[in-house]
């Protein structure tokens, strides 16, 4: 082995749950194949799907074989863990969209191969049983009495709003059978996952051991949570895709960049391969001059360049530096950067025939339907003298200014600001 697995996830308090001591000795005798599931409900993974993901590459690096599975098969039914309601069923041409995408992803963390990585879709096996064959030979060594009294069960049937389907109930079920085919067709023993899949997990492990007379195991990594106790992977726009066409690499390293003191340091072990020996310096350095966000930038910069790459990162490092700079000058950005910078943001068409013209006059502009960003034209006209309207970051005090050719950005972007939050992006 290349390194001790276990002890990397301890040394990164990665470890919430194993389901026996002598995990540990078994991981260190040989090469072993473990795996963690992915939920396609939707086409891109979001950061909060990096724990189980990075935790395979982990376990990749330290010499063992990893599976990433996608729940084509479980996809179609939800898992209720964590959940206050039942998940919106998807229809399959959605699911056969999110598993490509899904896959893709995965392709691009883990090394593949015929003895390296493997990514597997749960509907191969699942699709082939018969409900009688599987009631009688898996659903009889489950019992009903301990399947209630699991948090995520338990929680939804002591809702009466929401309750519980019978369709959400078999989930626990299906994911047991995921562990023991995974184990007859590879040899897999080992099946990771978030705290909140325990006893998921421990249900798989104790169905191979029933059926196949040996023995599985479980390892859990703890559920990301946010000091401030807003959800971890949400911004004001959303939830933070891996996918740079849902959440660009601008916006992607702006997240990890504001992310909380009091989190910071936690997630520079949790989300990045910086070496454990670097981490007494990077502490020390961090309670000495917080003010200097040394260590969100060093997150920030880490993250990125794993999810997106070297070029993206440099992007924006670039764009953050302008656009953060005193009286920045969009003109330094290119067309790309800046795309990535307002990516998200409001945007609408500017017809390049109509620059110069009255139509292009910046009162018409700020109020019309397709920009909203003054309800009239008399709003606006009171507004701009006091500065509170940018067009590309230079403040426009006159009522009769008229957006020219001059106005253009590389792209053709025309980036108007209302106030200090409000965007919105031209395109001609």
């Amino acid at each position: 082995m290349n390194s001790d697995f276990l002890k990397e996830l301890e040394q990164r308090s990665l470890i919430h749950q194993t389901s026996a001591p002598e995990l540990a000795d078994v991981l260190r005798r040989g090469r072993t194949l473990g795996y963690a599931g992915f939920d396609p409900t939707a086409d891109s993974l979001h950061v909060g799907s990096l724990v189980p993901l990075l935790t395979l590459l982990r376990f990749q690096k330290a010499g063992h074989r990893p599976i990433a599975v996608i729940g084509g098969g479980t996809g179609l039914i939800g898992d209720p863990s964590g959940r206050e309601d039942e998940r919106k069923l998807l229809s399959r041409a959605q699911l056969e969209g999110n598993l490509a995408g899904i896959r893709q992803q995965i392709e691009r963390f883990l090394d593949l191969g015929s003895d390296a990585g493997i990514v597997v879709n749960n509907a191969d096996w699942l699709r082939e049983l018969n409900l009688v064959a599987f009631l009688r030979d898996i659903g009889k060594h489950f019992s009903v009495n301990q399947m209630i009294v699991r948090d995520s069960v338990r929680m939804r049937l002591e809702t009466r709003e929401h309750g519980l389907s019978y369709t959400e109930f078999t989930y626990m079920l299906l994911q047991a059978y995921d562990f023991l085919a995974l184990y007859d067709r590879y040899g897999c023993n080992l099946q990771m996952g978030g705290s909140d899949q325990w006893g998921n997990i421990l249900s798989g492990a104790d169905l191979i051991r029933r059926l196949r007379g040996v023995e599985a195991y479980g390892l859990t990594t703890p559920l990301v949570t946010r000091a401030d106790g807003k959800k971890f992977g949400k911004s004001e726009e959303g939830n933070i895709w891996l996918d740079p066409r849902r959440t660009s690499p601008y916006q992607f390293y702006q997240f990890w960049l504001n992310t909380d003191d009091r989190d910071v340091i936690r997630n520079l072990y949790w989300f990045t391969f910086v070496p454990i020996e670097q981490f007494n310096d990077i502490i020390m350095a961090f309670e000495k001059a917080r003010e200097q966000r040394a260590a969100q930038k060093l997150l920030a910069e880490e993250v990125t360049r794993l999810v997106h790459g070297s070029e993206a990162l440099a992007r924006a490092q670039r764009a953050t530096t302008v656009l953060f700079s005193k009286d920045a000058d969009y003109r330094q950005l290119s067309e790309q950067e800046l795309r990535e910078a307002f990516h998200g943001a409001p945007t609408s068409r500017l017809d390049p025939a109509l620059l110069g013209t009255p139509e292009a006059g910046l009162v018409a502009v700020l109020a019309a339907d397709e920009v909203g960003l003054y309800p009239s034209r008399g709003r606006a006209r009171k507004d701009l003298p006091a500065g509170a309207v940018r067009v590309n970051n230079v403040p426009i005090r006159a009522t009769d200014y008229v957006l020219s050719e001059a106005d253009l950005l590389p792209g053709g972007f025309v980036i108007l600001r209302k106030g200090k939050k409000h965007y919105h992006v031209l395109q001609s």
